[in-house]
């Protein structure tokens, strides 16, 4: 299983939901139900997650959440990145890596972990 997207946005993220089951892309839901637990829990622990069941759909879905944006902007720009340098996860908000100092390469993880491009 890969993540896909995460949002504390429940419009966007039904929006999200809708797309991909009209593309009949196959994917989990994860944190659907814990928005009682807000200030129990860390806020990005309790964070709608949809996850992709069949990572051979990645490609297809990365371009559905692409059309989310009208202005061309990809919402995965917050999403968690590995260090081309120590190969450290690091949480998507941050530019640095916190092990090596090393900036994010790309501000779009789907694009380079898939193949995607601009153009595609």
């Amino acid at each position: 299983m890969q993540k896909l997207f995460g949002s504390d946005d429940r419009f966007l993220i039904q929006r999200l939901r809708s797309e991909l089951e009209a593309a009949g892309i196959p994917y989990l839901m994860k944190n659907e139900y814990v928005a009682g637990a807000v200030g129990e829990l860390p806020w990005h622990d309790i964070q709608q997650e949809v996850w992709l069941i069949d990572e051979s759909w990645a490609h297809q879905a990365g371009k559905v959440v692409e059309s989310l944006s009208g202005d061309g902007r990809c919402f995965c720009e917050n999403s968690d990145w590995q260090c081309s340098q120590c190969n450290e996860l690091n949480e998507g908000a941050f530019a640095i890596c916190w092990q090596c100092q090393a900036t994010k390469e790309e501000p779009c993880c789907h694009r380079t972990a898939h193949g995607c491009t601009e153009e595609s």
